[in-house]
């Protein structure tokens, strides 16, 4: 039964987190005490020796696997004896570069420039500053229930919970228009009768009451929202979103952070949706475990001048050699990695879809490929959010040996690593559905 935990943390674990809320600054921990120690495949191991199912692939960084592989881990060292750092805004290097090349071969015709930087948040802000370099514009637009970073510029993007941008403004120039979040609409309309309302909004009020479309330099989008709750919009709403930008000289981009690198089946989430970006920003699984950001843009766009953007750290030669290596195996088992996360897609969708019909708490699920979110809410009509109810079934999936995480007010989020194993998917969904059902209790 699932209240017989069988998971048991001892004084190495609670020693560490005491240790760790003495020095370290409050960050986004989460409420079970998982204290990492190692990994492999489908599988991670905290510091007590517990056994874990991975259904986080660590915030999605995971993709082939915890820890990556074999291949990867052996790019690492390789590089790792021969140079770390080449100062590669300042200095040339070739690993980077030939890195690139292989990149921009995953993204539409037409897109040949690369910056590297360390982070998802990193690539976004090179991103906005790329935007307003290439157009002279100064503004931007982004959505209610956004994620693009916490570092100032990104921030200023973000709008996914009040406390991440309390205290921190003011921000950039950027408008807040709603998203095409159909189970909570902000217009209180269903699709498709709504006739894409949030869409209308946009035309209709901030750009032609607040600003002029000649001075709005982007408009920056997630495939699907991801800390936002994993939100999924209509097949058709990125064509007008494309459309209004299009009309009006805007770029679009796509922060591919979260929902990129074949999560969703496809290597660019925005494919699934047959429209292209005029920027790119991925991050998160693309260094295979090491930190890396990427922003690519369209060739057409041009250069930007030297001097007006750079890092010290982009470019990194380990950090490049695991993703290439990365990428190198993605590339080699594509069409089996595509088979895999369809397959198991629709594995995940139709375990939860049946909880939703079975427990009153499970108000919405929605996802493509292995990027799968499932709202809980206290009542089916309502919709109001269950947030205790989510804490619940989080923790009763940890100390029964399975890895969760958050996403939205009351979302969870299911992303194993693409790799996982049919077997060890079935076992971690029958754990969640335990959680679940004592939960709705």
């Amino acid at each position: 039964m699932l209240f017989m935990a069988k998971i048991k943390i001892g004084k190495k674990a609670l020693g560490v987190i005491d240790r760790d809320k003495k020095v370290m600054l409050t960050t986004t921990r989460e409420s079970y005490p998982f204290v990492a120690e190692r990994g492999e495949g489908d599988f991670v191991y905290d510091i007590e020796g517990n056994k874990f199912i991975d259904f986080s692939s660590f915030i999605a960084v995971y993709d082939l696997g915890v820890n990556a592989n074999s291949t990867v881990r052996s790019a690492i060292k390789k590089q790792v004896d021969k140079l770390m750092h080449p100062a590669f805004t300042d200095y040339y290097s070739e690993l980077p570069v030939r890195f690139a090349e292989r990149l921009v071969k995953m993204f539409p015709k037409g897109f040949g420039r690369v910056f590297f930087s360390n982070s998802g948040t990193e690539a976004n802000e090179a991103a906005l500053k790329f935007s307003k370099i290439f157009t002279r514009r100064q503004y931007s637009i982004a959505f209610y229930s956004a994620f693009h970073g916490r570092t100032m510029g990104s921030l200023g993007l973000t709008a996914s919970k009040s406390v991440q941008r309390e205290g921190f403004g003011p921000f950039n120039a950027t408008i807040h228009v709603p998203f095409a979040y159909c189970y909570r609409c902000p217009f209180k309309q269903e699709y498709p009768s709504c006739g894409l309302a949030c869409v209308d909004y946009i035309k209709e009020y901030p750009l032609s009451k607040e600003v002029s479309p000649k001075e709005v330099s982007a408009i920056f989008i997630e495939p699907i929202q991801g800390e936002g709750g994993y939100i999924v919009p209509p097949k058709d709403f990125f064509k007008e979103i494309r459309k209004i930008a299009s009309d009006n000289g805007i770029l679009l981009v796509d922060d591919e952070v979260q929902a990129g690198y074949m999560r969703t089946g496809k290597f660019l989430a925005l494919d699934n949706f047959g429209v292209e970006a005029d920027i790119y920003t991925m991050a998160k699984a693309l260094g295979g475990g090491l930190p890396i950001g990427a922003t690519i843009t369209r060739r057409s766009l041009g250069d930007i001048p030297s001097g007006s953007h750079a890092n010290t750290f982009g470019g990194n030669l380990v950090s490049v050699a695991a993703a290439n290596a990365s990428l190198d195996y993605l590339t080699r088992n594509i069409a089996k990695i595509r088979r895999s996360v369809l397959a198991n897609g629709a594995y995940i969708m139709k375990r939860l879809n049946k909880m939703k019909e079975e427990y009153e708490i499970v108000g919405d699920v929605r996802g493509i490929g292995m990027m799968v979110g499932m709202e809980i809410v206290r009542d089916k009509k309502t919709k109001e959010y269950g947030i205790k109810e989510r804490e619940k079934i989080l923790n009763n999936a940890f100390y029964n040996g399975l890895l969760l995480l958050p996403a939205g007010t009351s979302s969870i989020r299911i992303v194993p690593p693409l790799t996982i194993k049919r077997e060890n998917l079935e076992s971690g969904m029958d754990i969640l559905e335990d959680a679940v059902r004592d939960a709705n209790r």
